[in-house]
């Protein structure tokens, strides 16, 4: 079992992608990439910002959100969302969450704000002119306080 997940909503940009299969395969972490992705995965951006990581990743690939809940039953889930209503610094993380976020250019779909309203985190930004972080610094910004929290189960 993989410690956490990884999952990329619709994601855009191969440079995000690939530093974020980076990061995965260093922490050991399982991507999983819902369809449709804004750039295909032979991309030279994708495999370069993955450096030579890209190789051992094998991310798992869904036609849509339904396609992967089907396929990975997954029992929890956090949404990462600058509209979230509570500090990812108060969740509790156990190894096996799934670390949910959207796409660059629009965040979660709509639909998500109620149908996982309770499950709906942020990363709190208290500078005055941030909408929002890079995609690949979120991913790793709340992965690392997963593992954080679960630093003697993962035994790191």
């Amino acid at each position: 079992m993989e410690p956490f997940h990884i999952v990329l909503f619709e994601p855009e940009i191969p440079q995000n992608t690939g530093t974020i299969g980076r990061l995965a395969v260093s922490t050991g972490a399982k991507l999983h990439l819902i369809e449709p992705l804004g750039f295909s995965l032979e991309d030279k951006y994708l495999k370069r910002a993955g450096l030579d990581y890209w190789q051992h990743l094998a991310p798992a690939r869904y036609r849509n959100w339904q396609d992967f809940l089907n396929t990975m039953h997954p029992e929890r889930m956090f949404f990462i969302s600058t509209h979230g209503e509570k500090s990812f610094f108060d969740a509790r993380f156990q190894p096996g969450d799934f670390l949910v976020f959207g796409k660059e250019s629009a965040g979660l779909p709509p639909e998500f704000y109620t149908s996982y309203r309770d499950d709906m985190w942020l990363i709190p930004m208290p500078g005055k002119f941030s909408r929002s972080l890079n995609l690949a610094n979120a991913v790793s910004i709340v992965l690392y306080e997963a593992m954080r929290q679960n630093r003697l189960e993962l035994n790191i």
